[in-house]
C-alpha cells in the first residue's frame, strides 16, 4: 500500500516542476492548469521532446555498441539522435500547436497530466508507426 502512495507522490512531483512559464490571466484560477495557448503548446511540446529523446537515446546507444566495428554503419547512432531531436522540432511543434489550438478554441484549460499524456502519446505514435512500417506500404 505504501508503494502506491510513493508512486503517486513521484508523479505529482514530476508534474509540479513548473517548467512551463505561466501567464495567469483573470480567467485562470487554478495554479496547476495551463490556460493560455502558449502555456499549453509549450507543455505538450516539452513532453514530446523529452519522451522522444527517451525513446531515441537508448536506441542510439544500442546501435553504437552493436555497430561499432562496421565501416559505414557506425555512424547510424548520429542519425538516430538527430531524428530524436529533429522530429519534435518539426512535427512535434505543429502537432502540439494543433492540440493547444483545439483546447483554446474550446475554451478549456489543460492540466499538466494532459500535457504529459499528449506529449508522450505523440512520441509513442511515432515509435509505433516506425516499427509497423505503415508508411512503407503506402
Amino acid at each position: 500500500m505504501q508503494s502506491g502512495h510513493n508512486d503517486i507522490g513521484f508523479v505529482q512531483q514530476i508534474l509540479s516542476l513548473n517548467l512551463v512559464p505561466r501567464k495567469h490571466g483573470p480567467n485562470c484560477a487554478n495554479d496547476t492548469s495551463l490556460c493560455d495557448f502558449s502555456e499549453m503548446w509549450y507543455g505538450v511540446f516539452l513532453w514530446t521532446a523529452v519522451s522522444s529523446l527517451m525513446f531515441h537515446l537508448p536506441a542510439a546507444l544500442l546501435a553504437l555498441f552493436t555497430l561499432r566495428q562496421h565501416k559505414m554503419a557506425r555512424f547510424m547512432p548520429i542519425a538516430i539522435v538527430l531524428m530524436g531531436v529533429l522530429g519534435p522540432l518539426t512535427g512535434g511543434v505543429l502537432t502540439s500547436a494543433a492540440i493547444a489550438g483545439v483546447y483554446k478554441a474550446a475554451g478549456k484549460r489543460m492540466i499538466s497530466l494532459e500535457a504529459l499524456v499528449f506529449g508522450v502519446g505523440q512520441s509513442f505514435c511515432v515509435v509505433i508507426i516506425s516499427f509497423l512500417r505503415v508508411l512503407a506500404s503506402l
